[in-house]
């Protein structure tokens, strides 16, 4: 009888479920230089941030690699500096820059910012804009 020559398959292993990971931050706020009219140019006005982040799923976390993350931490820090940065007349241009700053981390594929002025307009709990931004 004749050997058969076999081929041996590795087929790498499927997962059994997808991963989608976000970090969240909700309600932060800081006193920011924002807003065209006069009296917002001369005082500083609260503020509010709601984010979600969405994760690349094949960055798996590690608890010796940080790296493996988006820090909570390090995403607050740089919106602390842009508000802090300068004065913005309008929450449009300041969603962008928090947008280009945090797209710096290429582990980030999509973005959804809220940002509200939750003072500024009588007879209403809040008046702002909220933007959602994906990687391409």
């Amino acid at each position: 009888m004749k050997k058969k020559n076999l081929k041996i398959l590795n087929f790498q292993k499927k997962e059994d479920y997808s991963y989608k990971r976000k970090v969240l931050i909700k309600d932060l706020i800081f006193n920011t230089s924002i807003g065209i009219h006069d009296f917002e140019k001369k005082q500083k006005q609260q503020i509010k941030f709601n984010i979600e982040i969405d994760i690349n799923s094949s960055l798996k976390p590690s608890n010796t690699n940080i790296n493996t993350i988006v820090n909570y931490e390090d995403v607050i820090s740089s919106i602390k500096i842009l508000t802090q940065k300068k004065h913005y007349d309008l929450l449009e241009v300041l969603a962008e820059d928090i947008f280009l700053d945090l797209f710096e981390n290429k582990n980030i594929i999509k973005i959804k910012l809220k940002i509200e002025k939750p003072e500024i307009i009588k007879n209403t709990a809040s008046v702002g804009i909220e933007i959602k931004k994906k990687r391409k």
